[in-house]
């Protein structure tokens, strides 16, 4: 998220204060990534899963210290012009030439930013220094899945334009946290090589902008359903009114909306998972399970084994092995 809107002396908010995909959002995708990945990359992984999925809310948190974070978690494609998603370089070099970096900074450039954090983690891998192998990989996931979020790719991010502020944590953060037990979690994808990992980015960027209709139409659809004080909750903190969404508004939304969120929150597990791949591969694959795979690893490699075996039946949250719901702080 890229600020937070106040009008008219009260804060809008979605459950959540805003950060992309919400704490459990990111943790969650952070985590089934890893059992996508091969053996040769998966033992490591799960080894720092802990650290992984803890730090993947990384990013939002830096933001308030530095102001140049910002822009690297979002686009605001009408900004760049007409059909921007299939019009702009696919090359940051590129970009720059036609835009200018001031441009890039006001109006965002997460795509980019993905490919370069992507070729930093390959130079990771290549120093075999795992502090910066665990660092790029999570901050490089956090950024793919900011990329599978519509509202991130719109000038419009919290439907402040359209009088629907507070749609951004609504979307990504609050109906997840609601309705995450009912998503379908397995993974039938595995990790795979990116030729050209920057045409995969921008078609991310490309499919979640196809969405904005779809998440802007059905708000105002379910909208008109609901009176004022059904749509929001109204609570007063130090002197302040904070204006909520309804948890009967959030579950009526989304199930217009389908399976689009489930569906985008897989999207971004399986981009995740390739660019992790990826960089790995570009680095000459390097062997990452030194010491791992000894006699005194062997409760490791049963719990890994049996994660598996929960997240091929959608089972981690029955079996209390999603680490964003069992709390990983």
């Amino acid at each position: 998220m890229k600020k937070l809107i106040v009008t008219t002396g009260i804060l809008i908010m979605a459950g959540i204060l805003f950060s992309s995909w919400g704490f459990l959002g990111h943790r969650t995708i952070h985590q089934l990534a890893i059992y996508e990945l091969p053996p040769s990359m998966r033992y490591f992984f799960h080894n720092n899963m802990n650290e992984l999925v803890k730090s993947s809310v990384r990013p939002d948190q830096r933001r308030n210290q530095d102001k140049e974070e910002a822009p690297k978690h979002f686009i605001d494609l009408e900004l760049y012009g007409d059909s921007a998603a299939w019009k702009m370089p696919l090359l940051y070099k590129d970009a720059v030439k036609k835009y200018g970096k001031d441009s890039l900074f006001k109006c965002g450039y997460v795509p980019y930013h993905v490919v370069a954090m992507k070729e930093k983690l390959t130079a990771a891998f290549r120093s075999g220094n795992r502090d910066s192998i665990i660092f790029y990989a999570t901050d490089l996931g956090h950024y793919i899945s900011d990329a599978h979020v519509p509202l991130h790719v719109t000038e419009n991010y919290d439907g402040q334009l359209t009088n629907q502020k507070g749609l951004h944590g609504l979307w990504e953060s609050m109906i997840p946290e609601i309705e995450i037990a009912q998503y379908d979690l397995r993974g039938r994808h595995k990790a795979k090589y990116l030729k050209h990992p920057e045409r995969a980015i921008w078609r991310a960027i490309r499919q979640s902008y196809k969405l904005l209709p779809q998440v802007f139409g059905e708000e105002k659809a379910v909208t008109r359903s609901f009176t004022e004080t059904e749509k929001y909750r109204v609570q007063t903190r130090n002197g302040r009114e904070y204006k909520s969404y309804t948890s009967a508004f959030a579950k009526a939304y989304s199930a217009r909306l389908g399976k689009t969120i489930n569906k985008q929150l897989i999207r971004s597990v399986n981009m995740v998972a390739d660019f992790w791949y990826t960089a790995w591969v570009d680095a000459g694959c390097p062997n990452l399970n030194k010491g791992l795979l000894t006699n005194n690893k062997k409760k490791e490699r049963d719990e890994l084994q049996a994660e598996m075996e929960a997240y091929k039946k959608n089972k981690l949250i029955e079996k209390k092995m999603l680490l964003s719901k069992e709390g990983s702080d």
